[in-house]
């Protein structure tokens, strides 16, 4: 979509650090932010290696206790990036999607660029960014006063296993590190928080929702093809949270089995992230198919009672005039969007979603087991379970 078209380009990333890597050649094509992820992480994990290794703690550095140290600089903070990355271009082709497909009427385009027009301000403001950094630097200070869980993501607790012996790994670490994933966690929820405001935009707008679109969702269907591509940064959150449950499990602070109820918590958390702003289009949804439901009905009834006097209830209608009748396909056709309108969605999305929502939580979880089970004991009772 071009600005000669009224409509400009939607992007909803950006900003200071953007512009830096693009400085460095870090970000290609525009928005391929992913090496600027790998970069961030192995320079924060490979001077924390290095001084761990000249001050003698060459033991335990790779053990379960900092495995949260390893899991957010590795694994976390290059997801972050390969979601940016994957996520963006979905996002501006949903624009041109709802603009194409008339979804957006021609006289609400104005209202939709100046609703484009204002995210692409805040996302490339400094301003934002300056606040964060503002928000990361005041988390020591409330640590201070309120006793963060985590013993490698809290302050309180690093120096308190440090005690005297506070050395330059530990410098590194709470002042770049963990500063760094604290920012770059905060700036994906300030990103998140414009996609949420740019969907509300969007829902203020008078729509063309169609209640027999075949997506099953009035035609705005394809969000759920850009909440999908939100994967890298679910598997981010939720390796972040299993290395926090490990860590707390080998140090005894946590039994195994409040992974039961702490589990569904965090799957509880993805949804309201990844699904909740998708209820914002839920009130507008409900009234289309209710809509649809009464035009719809009015006229089956009228196609119906046409069709009865004239196939059913008149005598001169014979077997042979019905035959190859394109009455019958009609029929059956508006029994077709009948059941569409019946099953429209009051959400744009279905099970696909949930369902890789919920495997993307899991997959970084499923390790934890080897903490209270050997791998051989689980393929034994997987192989009981599946044999009955």
């Amino acid at each position: 979509m071009k600005e000669e078209d009224g409509i400009p380009e939607f992007s909803l990333f950006g900003g200071p650090l953007q512009r830096l890597g693009r400085r460095l050649g870090l970000v290609r094509e525009g928005t391929n932010t992913v090496w600027l992820g790998i970069a961030l992480g192995l320079l924060a994990w490979g001077v924390l290696i290095v001084l761990g290794l000249l001050e003698g703690f060459g033991s335990e550095l790779f053990s379960l206790a900092i495995v949260g140290v390893h899991v957010r600089l590795l694994a976390a903070i290059p997801l972050f990036f390969v979601c940016e990355t994957s996520v963006a271009p979905r996002m501006a082709e949903f624009v041109r999607h709802i603009v194409r497909s008339g979804l957006v009427p021609e006289s609400e385009l104005p209202a939709l660029a100046s609703g484009i027009r204002r995210v692409g301000r805040m996302k490339d403001s400094w301003v934002a960014e300056v606040l964060l950094l503002v928000a990361v630097l005041a988390i020591p200070v409330i640590e201070l006063i309120v006793d963060l869980p985590g013993r490698t993501s809290s302050w309180r607790a690093i120096l308190d296993q440090a005690g005297d012996r506070l050395t330059w790994v530990h410098v590194w670490y709470l002042g770049f590190c963990l500063p760094l994933f604290r920012f770059l966690m905060l700036r994906w929820l300030w990103h998140l928080g414009l996609w949420w405001y740019f969907l509300w935009c969007v829902e203020r707008l008078n729509l063309r929702l169609i209640p027999t679109h075949s997506d099953g969702a009035a035609g705005l269907g394809y969000l759920e093809v850009v909440q999908e591509y939100f994967i890298p940064l679910v598997l981010a959150i939720s390796a972040v949270f299993s290395a926090h449950f490990a860590e707390d499990i080998s140090a005894g602070t946590m039994a195994f089995e409040a992974l039961y109820y702490s589990v569904p918590l965090v799957l509880l958390l993805i949804a309201a992230l990844f699904i909740g702003p998708l209820l914002i289009f839920s009130r507008k949804l409900w009234a289309c198919r209710q809509t649809g439901l009464s035009e719809y009905m009015a006229m089956a009834a009228r196609y119906t009672q046409a069709f009865d006097a004239k196939w059913i209830r008149d005598e001169k209608a014979t077997g042979e005039s019905q035959l190859g009748t394109a009455d019958m396909q009609s029929l059956a056709d508006l029994t077709n969007s009948m059941n569409v309108v019946y099953g429209m969605r009051w959400i744009p999305a279905g099970r696909r979603l949930a369902l890789a929502l919920a495997a993307s939580v899991a997959v970084p979880l499923v390790p934890l087991l080897l903490m209270e089970y050997r791998w051989d004991q689980l393929v034994v009772q997987l192989f009981q379970k599946l044999v009955g």
